[in-house]
Order: structure tokens, then sequence, then C-alpha cells
């Protein structure tokens, strides 16, 4: 499905701060001058029509070229009557163009395999419209038509009156979709975060309203005046020669004429203002609770061109890494201010204006308790500035996060690369290349010096163009916090008694005492999979594959069969809620803010996990760093810390992220259909809340953990990446092979519980907005074999063609629909096929009469050449791009091993795949998907 809205989701991105350094011993002394260039390896031009165009050529992923089409408009050109049309007409370049008539062009792409909404994509937001197409590049006619389709997009909609009728439905579904709390509450704080601009009132969805009603002419009239080459441009980036797109990019594109008496294009300010704004929102479906602290530059934003605006803006990132480590050390204390909280430098909706800001999520009654916390943080900062050791940590973690994109700059995916042409073209964002931005960081960064990014607060912090923004639940006992409360604690955060940071030293080794290595019993390779086993001392196994998929990545993964299965079912009920919370004490006597600062400028991870049926570990880490991982699984192993305060402070927040989940109409009808399909269950846990979780048992989970990693002799270790083969062997033996082993040989206890094999229809009801969700689902325990898993999977992908084209096109009902299959082999055989839509409450019965009509079609008539065609080529397509992936090498090594089958049977997938026949599909439609299937319908509290 389209991807409307672009994601302006407040988290915290490094932008521009990977470009920093460590003390390089070069002369701090003056600051290099001149401009910030563009990177040699893209081409950019210009068509005598205005089109400006990007190419680069990139082999990896190989045989595929990532094409965008960039258009500089969006929703902040309508005009009061085209509201949401800069959306709808995203919508109609799906729609039928010249060259490709109503969905044709979905049609041919899924032949080529490339998917609608998955690779096929676009957005539009307030100022840009962007469309995504990655097409194949070694099929002259294939890439003519892509080529071919970017240009469709750009000058030869169609826009017939019974297109445009026909895609008002699937628009006003996506509009329903937004529908709810966060819709409610945006309502009221948007027009004072964006106060005074037209960016309050010009959200990319449009309104109902309009939707049903805007003429023909008025979705012609914004397509004529903003789809011009002048406000457009093509991306190409991927595996073809430069001068082979660029002459695709000529031929397509040159003759598009220039606009004549063309409309200017704006850029739209923010007005300044001199009060502080509160905004304060509930509403009686919210979820969560939200605390945000605005403040807007007082000019506009400025563009990123010259060496010192680089410089600027790593003066700024590393001001971000500073208070964000604070921010992370307040959100593990023992009483935790808020469940998480981040503060950052960078736009806001509006291109014309930055901001800083800083925001949290909290309680549902700690809202007041968050703000509090990050108004002093920033106060501290103000009053103290940072410290040495905080500077040289930030420079340290900013080092690793270059020198890890420096190192692998020859193997970037195309689609990682491309966006940031699109960003240069749109909002004139640098694309120097990591090359130039490892070089000049080296010689900008020793002239940092401290004082010049604590200092950064005093622009930042001030009265005026500062918007403060509460939103939260609203229910019988809650008490909303006021405007003069708000207006209270900012003039008390002034003259606050706010001691300084304190920076604690931490220990240079992790481990402090070296255990006594073990050794290596046997080895042996695999030469068809390139892996190489080891057999350890203590019983265990390690498994590793050397790939130059990646420069600087080492995947890494370990299970032991067991897991809850062992646990009786009180254990397990007392445990359950419990372990997320066993690593929040840290390991080997250092707490999760000590091990953050050791592990500055380093890039390794572990993170341990008991699933249903087994004890398992899951990581990475650059090469350099692959001793740190080895040393945190022996750790984990050895010396995970039991710390009641940690653990409480665990609780706390999960308590706090929950206070109102269930008042969520989606939240409330998974719970409510996860308990009526798990009736009779005695190991059902359902949705966590804060009765829950006050009653896990710490003390038991910590020594049911012990339990399940006392014998690290029954696991099996996996490793996938760049790796020294001599180090792997070495770090095996010392950190792996040292561990106990107690030849425990355990297996897992299979489930006992079974879901009811027969019809039965359930319908909750919740919200107050006019949506519902349908969610069908058939389960059957069936005996387990991999041409049957195949064929399970691929008819949840022709099924889902199907019901897009039915529900979605035909019907106009919906925006999103989709069919899953799957066979799973732990703990039983277990075969599961769903099919979920969202959709308006009239239409629920009619929809699924035909969702279920489509199925019986498959039964009856079987699936077209057509259609299997498609998914063939959609699963060779992605398999000759995983393949080349260190995530589908441990993935597939790790279940294969777990599911007792061959790994080599990995390589024949291409084999089974193009057997793979629509007879296969029917019959497993005919078989199992009959007329005992679980039908789970949400309705609004009104319609019952």
């Amino acid at each position: 499905m389209t991807k409307c809205l672009k994601a302006f989701s407040l988290v915290f991105l490094f932008a521009v701060s990977a470009f920093a350094q460590t003390d390089t011993g070069l002369p701090n002394t003056t600051i290099p001058e001149g401009n910030i260039p563009t990177n040699p390896n893209v081409k950019v031009g210009k068509l005598d029509n205005g089109l400006t165009y990007y190419i680069r050529n990139n082999g990896k992923p190989e045989d595929k070229v990532e094409l965008r089409l960039a258009v500089n408009a969006g929703s902040i050109m309508e005009t009061d009557r085209q509201l949401g049309l800069a959306h709808f007409m995203e919508h109609m370049n799906f729609n039928g163009t010249k060259n490709f008539e109503k969905n044709d062009l979905v049609d041919y792409l899924q032949s080529i395999g490339v998917k609608f909404g998955a690779d096929l994509n676009a957005y539009t937001s307030f100022d840009e419209t962007v469309y995504i197409l990655p097409i194949p590049s070694d099929d002259p006619e294939k890439l003519e038509k892509g080529f071919q389709i970017l240009e469709d997009w750009a000058h030869n909609t169609t826009l017939s009156e019974e297109a445009i009728d026909g895609e008002r439905g699937v628009v006003l579904e996506e509009l329903r979709l937004r529908l709810g709390a966060n819709e409610r509450m945006q309502r009221v704080t948007l027009p004072k975060m964006m106060y005074g601009s037209k960016y309050a009132d010009r959200l990319p969805i449009g309104t109902k309203e309009n939707l049903e009603n805007f003429s023909y002419d008025d979705v012609r009239d914004y397509y004529n005046t903003w789809y011009r080459p002048d406000l457009m441009a093509v991306v190409a980036v991927g595996d073809l020669d430069v001068a082979t797109m660029e002459q695709k990019i000529k031929d397509h594109f040159s003759g598009i004429s220039k606009a004549k008496n063309p409309v200017k294009r704006e850029a739209y300010e923010l007005p300044n203002h001199e009060e502080t704004f509160i905004a304060i929102a509930s509403d009686k479906e919210a979820a969560f609770s939200r605390v945000q602290v605005m403040y807007k530059d007082r000019y506009e934003a400025p563009e990123v061109k010259t060496v010192s605006d680089y410089r600027e803006s790593l003066v700024k990132n590393l001001f971000s890494t500073l208070i964000n480590n604070r921010l992370n050390e307040l959100r593990n204390s023992a009483n935790p201010p808020f469940v998480f909280g981040f503060s950052y430098y960078g736009g806001t909706f509006a291109r014309t204006k930055n901001a800083y800001q800083s925001i949290a999520n909290t309680s549902p009654d700690g809202q007041l308790k968050g703000l509090r916390a990050i108004l002093e943080e920033n106060e501290r900062v103000k009053r103290f500035g940072f410290q040495e050791g905080e500077f040289d940590r930030a420079k340290k973690s900013l080092l690793a996060r270059l020198e890890k994109q420096f190192n692998d700059r020859d193997k970037q995916e195309s689609g990682r690369i491309v966006g940031s042409y699109v960003s240069n073209y749109l909002d004139n964002t640098p694309i120097p290349g990591i090359e130039w931005s490892f070089d000049m960081t080296k010689k900008l960064l020793p002239t940092i010096k401290l004082e010049e990014i604590g200092a950064l607060i005093n622009d930042f912090l001030h009265d005026d163009n500062r918007v403060i923004i509460l939103t939260g639940p609203e229910k019988e006992g809650l008490k909303q916090v006021t405007e003069e409360e708000v207006k209270a604690l900012l003039n008390e955060i002034q003259t606050a008694d706010i001691k300084g940071y304190e920076d604690e030293a931490v220990r240079n080794e992790l481990i402090e005492k070296m255990p006594t290595p073990g050794a290596i019993s046997k080895t042996t390779q695999n030469e068809k999979l390139g892996t190489t086993t080891l057999v350890l001392s203590n019983g265990a196994t390690l498994t590793y594959k050397k790939t130059d998929f990646k420069n600087d990545e080492v995947l890494f993964r370990a299970y032991s069969p067991g897991g809850t299965s062992l646990y009786s079912d009180e254990d397990f009920l007392a445990t359950s809620f419990a372990n997320g919370g066993l690593s929040q004490a840290g390991i080997g006597g250092l707490s999760l803010t000590d091990i953050n600062k050791f592990m500055s400028g380093k890039i390794a991870s572990v993170s341990p996990s008991i699933g249903s049926f087994s004890e398992n570990f899951r990581g990475s880490a650059a090469p350099k760093d692959l001793e740190t991982l080895f040393q945190m699984v022996h750790l984990y192993f050895t010396a995970l810390n039991k710390d009641d305060e940690a653990y409480n402070s665990f609780i706390t927040k999960q308590k706090s992220f929950l206070g109102n989940l269930m008042a969520n109409p989606q939240f409330y009808f998974q719970d409510q259909i996860g308990k009526i399909r798990n009736e009779g269950n005695s190991r059902y846990t359902g949705f966590p809340n804060a009765e829950k979780m006050d009653a896990a048992d710490y003390d038991l989970a910590y020594k049911k953990y012990q339990e399940r990693f006392a014998d690290a002799g029954d696991f099996h270790y996996f490793l996938v990446g760049n790796v020294a083969e001599a180090q792997v062997a070495d770090f095996a033996k010392k950190y792996l092979a040292s561990l106990p082993g107690t030849n425990s040989n355990e297996k897992f206890v299979p489930t006992k519980f079974r879901r009811k094999d027969a019809f039965q229809k359930h319908i909750v009801n919740r919200g107050k907005d006019p949506k519902s969700n349908v969610s069908i689902v058939w389960e059957e325990e069936i005996p387990h074999d991999g041409k049957t898993a195949l064929a399970v999977a691929a008819l949840g992908e022709v099924l889902t063609i199907k019901l897009v084209e039915k529900l979605r096109e035909e019907e106009g009902g919906v925006y999103g629909v989709g069919a899953r299959g799957s066979l799973s082999k732990i703990s039983f055989s277990n075969l599961t096929f769903s099919i979920s839509f969202p959709c308006g409450p009239e239409n629920v019965d009619k929809l699924v009469a035909a969702a279920l009509a489509e199925v019986e079609k498959i039964k009856n008539e079987g699936v077209s050449d057509e259609d299997m065609a498609k998914v063939k080529e959609t699963y060779l397509v992605q398999r000759k791009e995983a393949i080349k992936t260190n995530k589908f090498w441990l993935d597939n090594l790790l279940t294969a091993h777990q599911e007792n089958r061959d790994p080599n049977a990995m390589l024949s997938y291409e084999d089974k795949v193009k057997k793979l026949k629509p007879s296969d599909l029917q019959k497993v439609a005919k078989t199992y998907l009959d007329e005992n299937y679980f039908l789970g319908i949400l309705m609004p509290e009104e319609a019952k």
C-alpha cells in the first residue's frame, strides 16, 4: 500500500552526527574553509526543461536499480478546495496513466517481482511527494518499462472520472485508519505547534468532506499546476552504468514541456510568537502519555553549505549525544521519571524552521514529573555545561559509527543511498560522501571545544517561540494537568536548586578475571554452505560462516532447547513478565549505565532471552569488537547481576507504558480475541498490565534464568559475517569452551494446548470512531513437509493479490488487506492461515463475504498461471537479494538446526519455487481452508 504520510517520527537521528572523530593528533589550529563538495560518485544534472537528476552506479544488490521521482510539492500547496488532493494525486498515479491502464501498472510490476507496498510505494507530506520504484537492471525491457512508469507519473496520468471516483473510497478508508485518539489530540496541538502557518491546517490526508465532494477539475488543477519538470527530480541508483541511466532519463524526461506561466513555488514560513503556547490534549482512547518541549528558532533554517556550517552541525549533534546519554541514565535510574526521553535539534514540519525539542513518554499520572525531568536536565546543562569524560565518550561513539559507515562504503545497498539524493534535491541536504566526511571530521573535531557545545543551550532555550505539549488519556480518577501547573513549573525551574552532573568513572575491563580457556575438540566443514563447525570441550558447538557481504558486520545467534516449556505452569505464570527485567541489572558488576559508558567507541551488543522452547542469545558486532561480544556472552552465563533496584526501575517503566493500553480499541480487540482463542490454555498470560507486572516474581525468574543457562554445553552458537577465523577459534576457546557443560541434553516439552477446530464468530465492541477490524484465521495440526510449507506461504501471497483487487480496487472498501500462511514445526506441526483488514462497520459483512468468496474461488477454480508466476518471480527476486546478506544465512542456519533439517536444503530453494504448481496451492486451500475458521470482528461501541 502507498505510504501516504511521510514519517515524522520524533526519534533521535544522527543525521550528521556520525561525522565525528577522537583526537587524531592533528594540530588544533585553523578551521578549513570552503564549501561542502558533492560526492564525486554521484552525477547531478539538469535538463533544459528544469528537471534535475541524480545518478550513481552501485552494485549492491546486483541487477537492480532504485528509481525515485521527487516532486517538490505537497499538501502545503493545496487551495481550500484541494484539501487532501496532493495525497489523492499520489494515489491516482497508480490508477491509470498513458501507458498503463487502471491496475495494469501494479499488475505488470508484480509480474517482474516488484510487490505493491513492500517495494513499489510512495508518500506525500506537507512539502513533497516522492514515488519509489525498484526495478531489475539486467533486462533491457524491464528497465525501459521502469523509466516509462516514472515518466508516466511525472506527466502522463490520465485522471479519468471513473478512476477518480473509484479511488475516493480507498483514500477515505485510509483517512478512517487515522481516526482515533492521536488524530483528535493532534487537532488541539498542531495549531499551537505550527501557530500562524499554513502547516496547521494542511495535513496531507485532507478532510472527509473534501475527499467526498471535490470536483474532477480540482485534482486535475493540482496536477497540472505542480507536477512540472522544474519541480521534479529523478534519482537512479543501482547496478547499471551511469551513461545508460542518464540516457534513459534524457529519453523519457527531456520531452516534457516547461510550464507556461508557472505558479511560484512558495516557501511557507512558520511565524515567530512572543508568548509560550501550552497545548494540553487528552482522550478517553489514548493509550500513551507524552510531554514535549519545543523551542523554535527565531530565524529561518540556514542551509548547510560550507565547511563552517558542517562543523556547526557536528557541534549540535555532539550536544544531542551528550544530553541523550544523560537522559538515558535518568531512564535507568531507581525512580525513572519517564519511560523514554530524548532531545534533539533539527527540523520541524516546516522546512523553513528548525527547533530544539525535548520529549518524554510518561505514565498517565506522571506527565508533570516527566516534564520537570527534561526541563531540569536542560537547565542543568545551561548552568553547568558538560564534562570532559562525557565529551570523550560522545566522540568515541560518534567515531565508531563513522568508522562503520566508512568501512562499509562499498557495501551499501542502493536503497540506503538513494534517499540522501532525494533529500539533497528537496531540502538541500549536503551529499559529500563518507570519504570526505571522514577526512573532514578528523580535521574538525580537534577544533571543537567542550565549552562551545555546552554554550549551545543558551541559543536553544528561550521563552518566546516556545511550545509545551502534553497528550495522554482521560479517565475517571486521573487528574489532568492544567496550564497553570505547567506555567508554575516553568517558573520554578528557573530558580530550582539543581546540582551539577556527577560523572562516575567505569573500569577499563569488562571481565576482571579472565577464565581458563577450554579447547576445540573437533572441527568440521560444510563446503557447500561455506560453514565451519567447532565442537568445544564442554560439548557446545559453534558454526560460523565468513562472508564479504559487509566489511564491518558480524551477526550472532545462539540457542539451547528447553525454554519456559520446562517450567511448571505455576512457575511459568509467576515469571513470564519478570523475564524481560533480568538483563536490566547489568552483568559482571556493571550497571546498564556503566555498560553504556564502557561501550563508548565500541560496536557490540548481546541480549539473552528465554523463549517458549529455547533459551537464546542475539547480538552483533563490528569485527574489531567481536571479542567484546564473546565477553558479554560469557558474563551473561556466569555473572548476570541481581539488583532489586534496577528490576523495580524496569517494572515502573513497564507499568507507566502499559498504564492505559486497553483504552486503545485495537489493543483491546487483540487482547479480547487472544483470551477467546486461548480459552482453556493454562499457560496463557495475555497482555501485560500493572497488576501482572506487580505480581511477577523477580527472585524466581532469576533462579530459573540460572537454571536455564547453567549448561553452556547445551548451546549451539552461530556467527555470520566478516570474521577472522583464527580469532573465532581463539574467542570460542577462551569465552565459550571455558563455560560449564553439564551434559543435560534437554529437549523442549511440546505444547499440550490445542485451539478449537470449529467455526467461531466473536464481535468485540470498542471505540467511538466508525472503524472496524476483521480477522479470519484457520488453524490445523498437520504433518510437516517443506513443499506444503512453501505452498501455504505462496497461497497467502496469491490471495493477497486477489483480495487487493477485489476489496480495494473493485469494492473501494479497504485501504489495506492481506493474507498470510505458514506451517510451523516447533513445538508441533501447525498450519496457520489468516486474512485481516480494517474497514467501515457498515461494510464488514459484505467484505467478509467477498474475502471468503475469493477463498472459495481458489478452491473451486484454482490459481491462475499469471498469479502463480507473479508469486514465483517475487520469491526468486527476494531470494536473489537475501542470499547476499548475513541475516539470511544466520537465520537459515539456526532454523535448520532448531528444526533438525538438512541445512543444505536451503540451496535448492529456487528449484522448489520453480516446481511449485497452481494445483499445489489449490490443494492446500481445499484441504485446510474449510468452514472451521475463527472470525473476530472489532466494531465501534454504538454498533452493539
